[in-house]
């Protein structure tokens, strides 16, 4: 029995060595740490996008010692630019995160998405070998499970969904509603972060479908789909030897010499849904509530770049500097300025060199799947405060963070107060609950679970 699992992005990304050799190298991110080792495990193939380049077609990786086949889909610019920019990330990211007024729906870019999913689906079937188990990711792919089970009728596919599944009344607004839940029904287990994420898609079925819904079963012609809340995790052990290694504890007294103040940390996509400009105009409110704060505290925003050819992405960077840039020259005294910014990706360690030296960690989506920052600061901190915002998925798991609401500046300066005043020993505390949760359901724990499911469906 292998496992074939069906993704947007790859795991591997091929690059040109300086000697001219390729070399396929891991890619950033939970899915391939949780799913390459299930893999290499299990043998079998993984489909994804493949990055364009003369010369590559599809490998057996890891390179070395290759365990699965990694099978590119190739796209046309045209196809990246209408199944992926358009529909996948102008229509249902916009949707699912409940902001509604930034959709664009184009009959057009639909026609595109229901014809990649059909070639992603091709692929999943041209690979099958009987008693193969299916896995397919996220909004980009929605229609791959009904396109696979009308070829393989018998086959045991599951799914996850990775963003939030958004409340009924806003789903509906998709003019493709009904077809988009007909292919996720095409999966025998279909996944999500949270319990309110299943109740909304169950209501959906009931509402969009007139499915037959009972408990966390839909009947959806003649089948069966057990939808089921499971969070994805963080490397724990990971995190806490990289937290503690010599190189990262060297990185994040440097990162603390330089600023001389607490620390309040940021890392973000730059995204609309991660609420960047909320957090900056509570921290203008917190230093004008607090002006003894001045020269005592520092927000220190790391901003990775994301979807840059998006106009309405370019005009966000624009306002957070805008408002980077105002709320430093409002506050600014001495040598001491109150805001930090990075535009720029950071690699791992640095990241967790940050995570190590910030004070408070604000992760304030105004909505958001998951969010596995949360996490990975958790694992990483000794005795840092963590502020989650309610519309986050990890909130659910992550009771002893401080939560806040991020559209109210009011309350969100206020918790900024409460957690650069506590003490030290309830901030221990606080932490070795949180990571005991994370032990709890860590990556491996999550992935392997989620494929015997799919085994036992």
């Amino acid at each position: 029995m292998g496992l074939i699992v069906v993704s947007n992005r790859e795991p591997y990304a091929p690059r040109r060595g300086g000697d001219g050799g390729l070399h396929w190298v891991p890619s950033i991110g939970g899915l391939t740490a949780a799913l390459d080792p299930a893999l290499q495990h299990a043998g079998g193939t993984w489909i994804a996008w493949g990055e364009e380049l003369p010369g590559v077609a599809d490998v057996d990786l890891p390179q070395g010692n290759p365990r699965y086949r990694l099978k590119r889909v190739r796209l046309t610019d045209a196809e990246v630019r209408d199944f992926y920019h358009g529909f996948s990330n102008r229509a249902l990211w916009p949707m699912s995160h409940y902001f509604i007024e930034r959709t664009r729906y184009q009959a057009s870019q639909w026609r595109t998405y229901v014809d990649v999913n059909r070639r992603f689906a091709q692929a999943a079937v041209e690979s099958y070998r009987e008693g193969d188990l299916i896995w397919v990711h996220d909004y980009q792919l929605a229609l791959v499970p009904r396109l696979i089970r009308e070829a393989l009728p018998d086959a045991r596919i599951g799914f996850f969904w990775h963003i939030p599944w958004p409340s009924s009344e806003v789903f509906r607004t998709l003019p493709w509603d009904h077809e988009l839940l007909d292919g996720l029904l095409g999966a025998d287990l279909i996944g999500m972060h949270t319990p309110e994420y299943v109740a909304h898609f169950l209501s959906a079925c009931r509402r969009v479908l007139g499915a037959e819904v009972e408990g966390n079963t839909v009947r959806w012609q003649g089948r069966s789909s057990r939808v089921v809340d499971r969070p994805i995790g963080i490397e724990v052990d990971t995190y806490e030897e990289l937290a503690a290694s010599p190189e990262v504890e060297e990185a994040a007294d440097r990162i603390r010499r330089t600023l001389q103040t607490q620390i309040l940390l940021g890392v973000d996509r730059l995204d609309y849904t991660k609420g960047i400009p909320e957090r900056l105009e509570a921290f203008d409110t917190f230093l004008g509530r607090h002006p003894e704060a001045r020269g005592r505290v520092t927000l220190l925003q790391i901003a990775v770049p994301s979807r840059e050819q998006v106009e309405s992405y370019r005009q966000l960077r624009a306002r957070v500097e805008g408002l980077v840039g105002r709320i430093n020259g409002k506050h600014t005294e001495g040598g001491w300025s109150p805001i930090q910014y990075i535009y720029r990706g950071v690699p791992r360690e640095e990241l967790v060199a940050h995570y190590r030296a910030a004070d408070v960690m604000l992760v304030t989506p105004l909505r958001d799947g998951l969010n596995l920052v949360a996490k990975e600061f958790t694992a990483c901190s000794a005795d840092g405060v963590l502020i989650l915002s309610r519309f986050a998925g990890a909130a659910d798991e992550l009771p002893e963070a401080v939560q806040v609401n991020p559209y109210n500046p009011e309350g969100l300066a206020g918790a900024l107060t409460r957690a650069l005043s506590m003490p030290l020993e309830e901030k221990k505390a606080r932490l070795a609950r949180l990571r005991e949760r994370l032990r709890q359901s860590d990556l491996r724990t999550w992935a392997d679970g989620f494929v015997a499911e799919i085994a036992g469906t």
